[in-house]
């Protein structure tokens, strides 16, 4: 099933791999990908984390190279809702090395809700990761606790 990659004919690639140390899925995207090859990816991915019903993705844009697909709509209407159903409640979203933007720095500066799903963008990986991390740590029982009589 994981690892996986897919290889586009524009020397473009995304490679999505479970990191079982960390808990979540990690989808790379390298090179030139046109809006097509973005759905296929997105498309691959919900194929491949079915079983897994996995709460955590991170999605590295670093590698990519000239302009992002501008598909929030169809991730919006189609690719989110069977995400969520699979499972996914939390998107760690790294933008793209040699402009620091993409179509979700427009459309969602910062940190959204988007619909059950969290989603922050990062301009590098390693602070994705720890925001990924800190999304894994329990809620803090302090206060919660019924006194005993």
């Amino acid at each position: 099933m994981l690892p996986n990659n897919l290889l586009f004919p524009s020397g473009g690639q995304c490679a999505l791999a479970y990191d079982k140390a960390e808990g979540w899925l990690r989808a790379v995207w390298t090179g030139y990908i046109n809006t097509e090859q973005a759905m296929q990816g997105a498309l691959n991915y919900l194929e491949q984390v079915g079983p897994l019903h996995c709460l955590y993705l991170l999605n590295d844009n670093v590698g990519l190279q000239g302009p992002w697909f501008d598909s929030t709509q169809w991730l919006g209407a189609v690719w989110l809702p069977q995400a969520q159903r699979l499972g996914l409640r939390y998107v760690a979203h790294v933008v793209q090395r040699d402009t620091h933007t993409d179509i979700l720095t427009l459309k969602y500066p910062g940190h959204h809700t988007v619909d059950a799903v969290e989603l922050q963008l990062f301009y590098d990986v390693a602070t994705a990761e720890e925001w990924l991390r800190s999304c894994q740590q329990p809620a803090s029982s302090v206060g919660s606790q019924v006194p005993l009589p």
